[in-house]
């Protein structure tokens, strides 16, 4: 991947992935003690949480008459909250798909406790909670806080759920998580709940409202909420139990949306590599054609790495390379837009500075950054194939094999001493001019090559040079590439053969997968 200057423009990683599923606890809930007043401390004793319970129950807020309430550690991805209550299911869920620092870890399988934040502001002091369980009866730990800025202040990492009564008044000023300004709108009974959604995108949130208030917490678990409870009706089994259910369905919503991403992602990428690589247009060329592509997956992320081949009606092959700076689907489709425009453009009769100026303006255009660039290699082989035009912007000089036989010595023909290994080595790239977008009103110079008459030339992307050589910081480089291709052909590899073995040497040097793309193409003439 070239190196942007002076610096490389950030791109917004999409987390992916599927969460592994969690084994189901055994066990029902146990019995709880009376309830105890709310004090807003944490209890002193504090034990580690478990997944839920499969005990039922029935009240106003978690469920219709009739409707019951699922495990709490089998509750179903893409589970429906009726405007009653009722609660369904329809899918497993996964375990340790919530990342710390936003609401992840306890009560399920893993070690932190489960802990809830209520938020209410009752001055009467009216609102007391029974003693919380989990399904294995160890202690669930409560904080407290009056107001909205004291919930963002409690609202720590180990915090898992957060209770929050509706009635709660007039929400403070604050910011969302992306730092930007976030009014309540007038008139919105939900701007409590909406503020406090935004301060913890990551956590569950259970809304507590009047039981004849049911329309308003059915309209809570529409706007995010979790579930809906009714003030007066708390107990310590359904309190408990709802907790652990929030917990659970939060992290399930998680889970079934980063694999909804993923997919997208996937199938994304796919289409952009499709026209990352083309179908070449040789039609009537007795060249050969081979090529490679192997997106860099280190980060998951798709590059901008492009080639393509075209004959024109003269008869002249052309072929190009090249590489978009930074990683992501911008810079890939950029890399399309160039590929096609390249084409169209060689396709109506351009060539050399005048392509690659025209190209520049495209990517002027184009481009959302101004320090995003292209390096770009193009070639055009006259109809005879003994000779070709070579421009170079900011990209390395491709690669050509020839007989053994110096070319001082090739004769008319071309050929070498049979059965000799050829010769591989780089195209002359002194002459070769900047990287298109860096530099305006830039010319990059034609230079012309004599090929002769059986040749293989490859061209790359720096992908295949750039991965290191050890454990060290040492890089394969151009001269070690050089040296690699030598070895393989003296091996006999030749065309689709040669590039994977190419590709995946410089894999196996790197210890690994490669942090950029790498894409190779190979072009043939036998005599």
């Amino acid at each position: 991947m070239p190196v942007p200057v002076p610096r490389q423009r950030a791109i917004p990683a999409v987390e992916g992935g599927q969460a592994h599923a969690a084994s189901p606890s055994g066990g029902p809930a146990q019995a709880a003690p009376a309830s105890g007043a709310l004090s807003g401390q944490e209890p002193s004793s504090t034990r580690h949480g478990t997944s839920g319970d499969a005990s039922h129950g029935d009240h106003g807020a978690t469920a219709d008459s009739g409707a019951a309430v699922q495990r709490a550690d089998a509750v179903h991805s893409g589970s429906a909250v009726h405007s009653g209550g009722a609660v369904h299911s329809g899918g497993a869920v996964h375990s340790g798909d919530v990342p710390s620092g936003g609401g992840g870890g306890g009560g399920v399988n893993g070690t932190a406790p489960l802990t809830l934040l209520v938020i209410e502001d009752d001055p009467a002091g009216a609102l007391t909670l029974p003693e919380l369980r989990d399904a294995a009866g160890r202690q669930i730990r409560v904080r407290t806080a009056r107001n909205l800025t004291e919930a963002e202040r409690l609202l720590t990492d180990d915090v898992q759920c957060v209770l929050l009564d509706l009635a709660l008044r007039t929400p403070a000023p604050a910011t969302t998580s992306e730092g930007t300004a976030a009014e309540p709108e007038p008139d919105d009974e939900l701007a409590t709940l909406r503020h406090v959604l935004r301060l913890a995108p990551r956590h569950a949130v259970l809304a507590l409202t009047p039981a004849e208030d049911t329309e308003r917490g059915a309209e809570a678990v529409r706007v995010g909420a979790q579930d809906y409870l009714f003030r007066d009706e708390l107990d310590s089994r359904l309190l408990s139990r709802a907790v652990r259910y929030a917990v659970e369905r939060k992290r399930s919503d998680r889970a079934e949306r980063r694999l909804t991403e993923s997919k997208l992602r996937a199938q994304e990428n796919a289409r952009l590599e499709r026209g990352l690589l083309p179908t070449p247009l040789l039609e009537g060329s007795s060249l050969r054609f081979a090529a490679r592509y192997r997106p860099g997956r280190s980060r998951a992320l798709l590059g901008g790495d492009f080639y393509d081949t075209v004959r024109t009606p003269d008869g002249t092959v052309h072929a190009m390379i090249g590489d978009v700076c930074g990683h992501g689907p911008d810079e890939a489709a950029l890399g399309v837009e160039l590929r096609i425009a390249w084409r169209a453009l060689t396709l109506a009769g351009l060539c050399g500075d005048r392509l690659l100026s025209t190209l520049q303006q495209v990517l002027e255009h184009e481009r959302d950054n101004d320090e995003i660039f292209a390096t770009l290699c193009t070639v055009d082989i006259a109809p005879d194939g003994r000779r070709a035009g070579l421009c170079l912007a900011g990209h390395p000089a491709p690669l050509i094999s020839r007989p053994a036989r110096s070319r001082a010595l090739v004769g008319a023909d071309g050929a070498g001493d049979a059965g000799v290994p050829p010769v591989a080595e780089l195209l002359p790239y002194e002459n070769g001019g900047p990287a298109l977008g860096l530099l305006p009103n830039a010319r990059w110079p034609r230079q012309q090559v004599e090929l002769g008459g059986e040749w293989s030339l490859m061209l790359y992307t720096d992908g295949l040079i750039e991965g290191r050589t050890g454990e060290g910081k040492e890089r394969l480089g151009q001269d070690g590439m050089v040296d690699m291709v030598r070895r393989q052909l003296a091996q006999g590899l030749r065309g689709e053969e040669l590039l994977r073995a190419a590709v995946n040497e410089v894999r196996d040097l790197n210890g690994g997968e490669l942090t950029d793309d790498v894409a190779v193409l190979l072009l043939d003439r036998v005599a």
